[in-house]
């Protein structure tokens, strides 16, 4: 078992979520970043789809009631195994009973924690990813709480050092036109691609909430509920911008007036991180 000792601002279990359930209003969900997570289950020795937890921003403190191997991925953090300095991008071997105590992260957002073995709460719909929007998966971890560990099914990768990507002060995003364009006027498009905005403090899994120029309308009011993706750019009535992340909603009444590539970048942008679009490369 892993005891939670200390959760953190906002600790949840993620995998490479539940892709396929759209039609049934279930999002995908999942790690904001899958491949920083995928590369923590490999140096641990798990199966790529293994869950593991994702730690946003104050890090948490962990004990393992059984010997394990542990590899964080993502934001850069200090991690301490009891008093001894662990690092990031690399397997870690705790013994039987040992403390884990994962720090703030010192840039971006998100760090990704992989467990030999995986952590092993009952799947939903074939994921245990936390889905905070639906509520579908485990809750959010709290102080106290402790979670079953699966057995290890391969030995630990023999690295001594993975190097993660820095994180940029400036995310440019490459974005398409979206199925609303209609719905507002003729230079909202171009506006958006012209504009820099900062992300905003309500940001979260659901979205990325952005602050900057007002995207003006040509039709007033609410669409008929229609199907979102991820990525898709959707415009509420004050024209600021919402790019929907993993735990976005299947379908919303807001025009959407474009559709981000990859929206992986945002896993580590922090509020008041600069954002610009520019349109897919030919």
């Amino acid at each position: 078992m892993i005891e939670v000792l200390r959760a953190g601002a906002l600790t949840t279990v993620q995998d490479q979520g539940r892709p396929g359930w759209a039609h049934l209003g279930v999002p995908r969900s999942g790690a904001l970043d899958p491949a920083a997570l995928r590369l923590a289950n490999r140096l641990v020795g798990n199966p790529e789809h293994a869950a593991g937890l994702e730690i946003t921003l104050t890090g948490c403190e962990l004990r393992f009631t059984r010997a394990v191997t542990v590899a964080l991925t993502g934001a850069p953090v200090d991690v301490l195994v009891e008093r001894r300095p662990g690092d990031t991008g690399r397997p870690l071997s705790l013994p039987a009973g040992a403390i884990l105590r994962i720090g703030p992260a010192r840039a971006g957002v998100r760090s990704w924690l992989a467990v030999s073995g995986g952590i092993a709460v009952e799947p939903v719909l074939g994921s245990r990813a936390t889905d905070t929007l639906s509520g579908l998966g485990p809750p959010p971890l709290r102080d106290g709480d402790r979670l079953p560990v699966g057995a290890p099914t391969g030995p630990p990768a023999p690295v001594d050092l993975t190097v993660a990507p820095a994180v940029p002060a400036v995310l440019r995003l490459a974005l398409r036109p979206g199925p609303r364009q209609d719905w507002f006027a003729p230079a909202a498009f171009d506006l958006l691609l012209r504009t820099a905005y900062a992300i905003s403090p309500a940001s979260n899994r659901v979205g990325a909430r952005l602050a900057g120029a007002a995207l003006p309308r040509a039709v007033a009011g609410e669409l008929p509920s229609e199907g979102l993706v991820l990525g898709a750019v959707q415009v509420p009535p004050d024209g600021q911008p919402l790019i929907f992340l993993a735990d976005h909603p299947t379908t919303g009444g807001y025009p959407v007036i474009g559709v981000v590539d990859d929206v992986t970048p945002l896993a580590q942008a922090r509020p008041g991180t600069t954002v610009t679009f520019h349109g897919p490369q030919r």
